[in-house]
């Protein structure tokens, strides 16, 4: 009866592992996007420093010219921490590179303006506002279905030795988390561009269409997520 008994208790604590098990996944999910969100907005941060002092002459050519900071003076101003360098959703942790050109960013700039009630958000410098202008140039249209689908499989994965003015992931998955309305991974640039507020989630994986507590995103800011009723 003893064994029996064990058996019981073992088989329900089984079933219990099992029900939860989606919503652990879940959470994980969550929060490595989340981390790839505040990472890649720490890139996109010392983007802007880096073109600024470099008053808009060049942009970077690879995550190095990032690491290795900005000279101030005798010393070296750091703009980026190592770990940013890392997407925590790609498999070999590269960031895929953006260059500034209209086919690789306008669908995403297409994106912040209908979050943001039909307007781009201004710039952080009238520095960047010579890439700005061809992007919005070439500003397309964009169904709600393909703010969950993923980059084209055709798309050059630029990972180095390119000019760039944003990332984003190599991962093509379906996101949790909505970043600008954007639903895919692979479809989230960051970049200095077109700044404004961006991330809002949905339990079950839909996006609500709010700010994160109104709390834009430069720099170092933490994502605080909002959670509809």
């Amino acid at each position: 009866m003893t064994l029996i008994a064990v058996m019981a208790v073992m088989a329900i604590f089984a079933v219990a592992l099992l029900a939860v098990a989606p919503t652990i996944a879940t959470e994980i999910q969550r929060e490595r996007e989340l981390e790839a969100i505040a990472r890649g907005e720490e890139v996109a941060d010392a983007i802007r420093q880096y073109v600024e002092f470099y008053r808009g002459a060049k942009l970077p050519n690879s995550m190095d010219d990032l690491l290795e900071g900005l000279p101030e003076g005798s010393r070296t101003r750091q703009i980026l921490r190592p770990s940013a360098a890392i997407d925590p959703l790609s498999k070999d942790g590269k960031w895929r590179l953006i260059p500034a050109d209209g086919k690789s960013l306008a669908p995403f700039a297409k994106s912040v303006q209908a979050f943001n009630g039909g307007l781009l958000p201004s710039n952080p410098s009238r520095m960047f506002d010579r890439w700005a202008i061809v992007i919005v140039n070439s500003l397309n249209t964009e169904t709600e279905s393909d703010k969950t689908a993923p980059v084209e499989e055709d798309v050059e994965i630029l990972t180095e030795n390119t000019p760039f003015i944003g990332v984003a992931s190599q991962d093509r998955g379906k996101s949790i988390v909505a970043y600008y309305g954007i639903e895919n991974h692979s479809k989230w640039i960051f970049t200095p561009l077109f700044r404004g507020t961006g991330v809002s989630m949905q339990p079950g994986g839909g996006a609500a269409n709010a700010p994160m507590n109104g709390v834009p995103f430069p720099g170092n800011a933490e994502p605080k997520p909002v959670f509809p009723d």
